[in-house]
C-alpha cells in the first residue's frame, strides 16, 4: 500500500473515531489540521481560542497510535475533567499527581509501561521526579502533548521555568512527535515554541483569535461604584452561568458573600481553599445554570462548560493574555455572550504591586551569585534552601538560575532526591524470599542501610552508594521494583538540583548587576502588559480589532458590538487615580522598625515590599508578615511608598 493510501485510510479511521468516540460530525476548525500532521509523524503546534477543541488534539489521535500519549499539564482541575470525560467514552487515560497513594501511583505507571493507558497526564514538576523518569525510559511515547505552551517562553506572560526542561525530557524519553498547545500566543511567543520543541513553521495551526458571538463591553467606575455597577449589571440580564475574576482571594470572599446577600446563587473560589472544598464547588457550577462564581485565576482553566453567558472582570486584569483566556470561557456553545470589564485605574496598584515583589534587591542576588559559585564543579543544592537564604522568591530563584544556562554559566543534570523512605507491607524476610543469590544479598545489605523511625525506614542514597559500593540508579530501580511488586511503601523527599559550574565569574558584582538588570527589564515588561489592558480599554478604534492585532491576528473589519463600536466610536475616559496620602505615623513608625532590621536596611525596595504586603523569605522568617505595619501602604503605589523612603 502506497503512503498517500494509507494517509488516506489513517484519516479516514480519525473521521469514525469523531464521531463514534467523541460524539461529532466534523472537526473544527484547525483540528483536522493537527491531527493530520500528527498521524504523519511531525510534531506540531495549535494556537486556539479558548473552548476551540485544543484537547481533542491529542485525545483522538491518541486512539491510533502505538504507545502512550503522555499530556503535560500545570492544571490539575483539567486532569480531573477530561479523565473523567475519556473514561466515560472508554478510553482508559490517568494521572499522576500528588493526591495518589503510593499502591495507585505505581498501579498507573505499570499500566503506562504495559501499554494498557492510551493517556497519562503530568504536570511539569513531575519531571523533577527519578522514578518517574526512569518509568519514562521503559514507556513507549507516542505522542507528547504540552498544555498551556506559552509558559516556555521568557516573551510570554506567564513564563515557568520547568517548560525549558521538557524539550530535553523529550528527547530523552525518545518521544516521537511533540504537540504544544496555547490559547494564547503572540507572533513572538509562536516563534519561541516553535523553536525550543525544533517544530517547523508550517505545521503551526492558528485559528482565528475573533469569536463573533463574545461582546466586549467596558464599563469606567471608581471605588464607590464598583460593587452598585456589577450587582445592577447582574440584575439586568438573564440569569445564565456566570465568572466574576477578581485579583485577591479575600476579594473573592467579600464579593460572593455580597451577592449571596442579595439572593445571587454566588460561591468564591480561589487558591487558598483546599483540594475538596474547590473540587465541590467546581461540580456545584457545572451543573448549575445560574451559579456566579467569584473566582480568582485560579479557576477555569479547563472548565469545560459551553453555556456561560457572562463573565465579569471585578478588577484589571494584569495582561492582554490572560484576558483573552478569562473571556474565552464564555460562549462556548456559540450563542451570544457578554464579557464586561469594570474598569477602575485604582486597581493598576495592586497589580503593580504584585509585579515588584517579584524582583529581588541587589543585595539579594549579590547573595544568589556568591553562593552558587561557591560549588565546587559539580554540586547539588535545593531551591527551597537558597530561596530561603538569599531572600527571593522560590519561583525567581529558578528563573535566576535559568539565566545562568542559558547564558552559559551552568549546565542543569537530573533533579533527584537526597532521601527515600519506605515502610513495609510484609516482613523482610518474607520479601526476600522471593530472591536468590546476589539480587537477594544485595536487597539484605540495602535493608541494613535503613534506619527507622516509627513506621517509617529512611535510607540517605548518598551515604547507601558508597557503602554498598554501587550505583544511586540501582537502590532507586530496586525500591522502585519493591513498589510496584506491592512490598513496600515508598515516598522520596528532599528534593535536590544538580548542576555543572561550566566557568566561574571573575567578577561577581557585574554578573549580579547583569542579572539584576534582567530582572527588572522582566519587571518593565509585565507593568507594561498592565499599560497594554489600560490602552485597550481607551481605545480609540474597535477594541474587539486591537486585542486581535495584539494576537497577530487583524480583523479586516471592526466587530458591531464592542463598547466603542456601539457608544458611536466614542474614546472611553476612564476616572483619574488619585494620589494616596501617607500617614506619617505610619512612616515614623517604619522607620523605626528599619534600625530593627537588617533587612529592612538592605534596600529600600525592601521597606516597600513590607509595607505594601509584599512577602519574601526573609520577611516571613523574620516574622515581619504578622507585624501590624505589614500591608498598611497595600493601597499606595509602589514606587510611592520608595520615594517616601
Amino acid at each position: 500500500m502506497d503512503t498517500t493510501s494509507l494517509h488516506e485510510q489513517t484519516l479516514a479511521k480519525a473521521t469514525e473515531l469523531l464521531r463514534d468516540r467523541f460524539g461529532f460530525s466534523d472537526f473544527h476548525r484547525g483540528q483536522q489540521e493537527v491531527i493530520e500532521r500528527l498521524l504523519a509523524g511531525q510534531s506540531a503546534a495549535a494556537v486556539f481560542p479558548t473552548g476551540g477543541g485544543k484537547s481533542l488534539c491529542y485525545q483522538l489521535p491518541a486512539l491510533l497510535f502505538d504507545g502512550v500519549t503522555l499530556v503535560v499539564s500545570p492544571l490539575i482541575s483539567l486532569m480531573k475533567d477530561q479523565i473523567d470525560a475519556l473514561t466515560a467514552r472508554q478510553i482508559d487515560a490517568a494521572r499522576l499527581d500528588h493526591s495518589l497513594s503510593e499502591e495507585d501511583y505505581g498501579r498507573t505507571l505499570e499500566r503506562a509501561r504495559q501499554g494498557q493507558l492510551r493517556l497519562l497526564y503530568v504536570s511539569p514538576e513531575r519531571f523533577n521526579n527519578e522514578r518517574f523518569r526512569e518509568s519514562l525510559q521503559s514507556m513507549q511515547v507516542a505522542l507528547m502533548a504540552i498544555d498551556e505552551a506559552h509558559c516556555i517562553s521568557e516573551w510570554g506572560h506567564n513564563f515557568r521555568p520547568d517548560y525549558l526542561k521538557l524539550p530535553h525530557y523529550a528527547r530523552s524519553a525518545n518521544v516521537q512527535r511533540i504537540l504544544a498547545l496555547t490559547a494564547t500566543a503572540t507572533p513572538a511567543v509562536l516563534n519561541d515554541i516553535c523553536r525550543q520543541f525544533e517544530i517547523a513553521p508550517e505545521n503551526a495551526i492558528r485559528t482565528g483569535f475573533y469569536r463573533e458571538n463574545l461582546a466586549l463591553h467596558f464599563v469606567p467606575i471608581d471605588n464607590n461604584s464598583r460593587d452598585g455597577t456589577l450587582s445592577q449589571l447582574l440584575k439586568q440580564q438573564p440569569p445564565g452561568p456566570t465568572i466574576v475574576y477578581v485579583t485577591q482571594q479575600r476579594t473573592a470572599e467579600q464579593l460572593a458573600g455580597q451577592l449571596a446577600d442579595e439572593q445571587f446563587a454566588a460561591r468564591a473560589y480561589h487558591a487558598g481553599l483546599d483540594a475538596d472544598t474547590r473540587a465541590s464547588l467546581q461540580d456545584w457550577f457545572m451543573q448549575s445554570d445560574e451559579a456566579v462564581m467569584v473566582a480568582t485565576i485560579a479557576f477555569g482553566m479547563g472548565i469545560d462548560k459551553a453555556n456561560i453567558r457572562y463573565v465579569y472582570h471585578y478588577n484589571l486584569p494584569k495582561c492582554l493574555e490572560g484576558y483573552a483566556q478569562e473571556i474565552g470561557r464564555a460562549g462556548r456553545d456559540g450563542l451570544m455572550s457578554s464579557c464586561c470589564l469594570l474598569a477602575n485605574p485604582a486597581d493598576r496598584v495592586v497589580l503593580e504591586n504584585f509585579v515588584y515583589g517579584d524582583t529581588p534587591s541587589l543585595q539579594a542576588i549579590n547573595d544568589f551569585v556568591r553562593e552558587v559559585f561557591a560549588h565546587p564543579t559539580e554540586f547539588e543544592m535545593s531551591h527551597y534552601d537558597v530561596s530561603f537564604r538569599c531572600d527571593i522568591r522560590i519561583l525567581v530563584v529558578q528563573t535566576l538560575l535559568t539565566y545562568l544556562q542559558a547564558d552559559g554559566w551552568l549546565e542543569a543534570g537530573t533533579p533527584r532526591y537526597a532521601e527515600y523512605r519506605f515502610q513495609p507491607q510484609h516482613p523482610s524476610v518474607k520479601i526476600l524470599g522471593k530472591f536468590s543469590g546476589e539480587r537477594r544479598e544485595f536487597l539484605a545489605s540495602l535493608f541494613r542501610q535503613a534506619r527507622q523511625a516509627r513506621t517509617w525506614f529512611h535510607i540517605d542514597l548518598q551515604q547507601a552508594t558508597q557503602r554498598l559500593k554501587t550505583t544511586r540508579d540501582r537502590i532507586v530501580r530496586a525500591l522502585d521494583y519493591l513498589a510496584q511488586q506491592g512490598d513496600i511503601q515508598l515516598k522520596a523527599s528532599g528534593l535536590r538540583h544538580r548542576y555543572r559550574c561550566l566557568r566561574k565569574p571573575t567578577a561577581p558584582a557585574e554578573l549580579s548587576l547583569e542579572l539584576h538588570e534582567k530582572m527588572t527589564a522582566r519587571e518593565t515588561a509585565e507593568l507594561e502588559r498592565i499599560d497594554q489592558v489600560l490602552a485597550l480599554i481607551q481605545s480609540d478604534g474597535c477594541q474587539t480589532k486591537r486585542l486581535g492585532a495584539h494576537f497577530g491576528e487583524p480583523l479586516g473589519a471592526d466587530c458591531g458590538h464592542c463598547t466603542w463600536c456601539l457608544n458611536g466610536h466614542e474614546q472611553l475616559k476612564l476616572p483619574d487615580m488619585p494620589r494616596p496620602a501617607i500617614d506619617a505615623s505610619v512612616v515614623r513608625n517604619a522607620k523605626a522598625l528599619v534600625s530593627e532590621h537588617t533587612v529592612l536596611q538592605q534596600d529600600v525596595r525592601n521597606v516597600a515590599k513590607f509595607l505594601c504586603g509584599l512577602t519574601s523569605p526573609r520577611l516571613q522568617r523574620e516574622k515581619l508578615t504578622r507585624h501590624p505595619l505589614f500591608g498598611s501602604l497595600s493601597h499606595v503605589p509602589f514606587a510611592q511608598v520608595v520615594a517616601e523612603f
